[in-house]
């Protein structure tokens, strides 16, 4: 006789059951996850930019959805770490490689959004940067 399924596992209720399970996941990666620490300075970090900056509603939507694949990789990752750990709990060269090619979908997710933020918030923050550093040396006599 197989062990009874418990109540978090079992099929969500109602819609909100699915809202809070979805909820939960997410309280999990951010708890469980070093990198999802990173994710959520980082996604902070470009919002506050973004809004210093006044991004246009284009440049927002692609933002967001960057910022949205970073996370979905990274939830992805971790559904899928672990599975493998349920799966195989002994150290498996299988296991090894779906663990891997999962953080390299997180990697490639990061270094995407790295490259989008560097395209969207690079040339107005440098006009910035430029535009502060030209009124100090102005300001000096310089």
């Amino acid at each position: 006789m197989s062990a009874p399924v418990p109540p978090s596992a079992q099929r969500a209720a109602s819609r909100l059951d699915s809202f809070r399970h979805a909820f939960a996941g997410w309280a999990y990666v951010i708890r469980t996850q070093r990198n999802a620490w990173i994710h959520s300075l980082a996604s902070m970090g470009v919002f506050g930019l973004g809004l210093w900056l006044g991004l246009s509603s284009l440049e927002w939507a692609v933002i967001f959805l960057t910022i949205a694949l970073v996370w979905m990789a990274e939830f992805i990752n971790t559904a899928l770490e672990a599975v493998v750990d349920l799966a195989s709990p002994d150290l498996h060269p299988l296991a090894k490689v779906g663990k891997d090619v999962a953080a390299a979908a997180v990697l490639v997710g990061a270094l995407t959004a790295v490259m989008v933020g560097l395209l969207i918030l690079g040339p107005p923050l440098w006009a910035r940067l430029q535009a502060a550093v030209t009124s100090l040396f102005g300001a000096v006599g310089l």
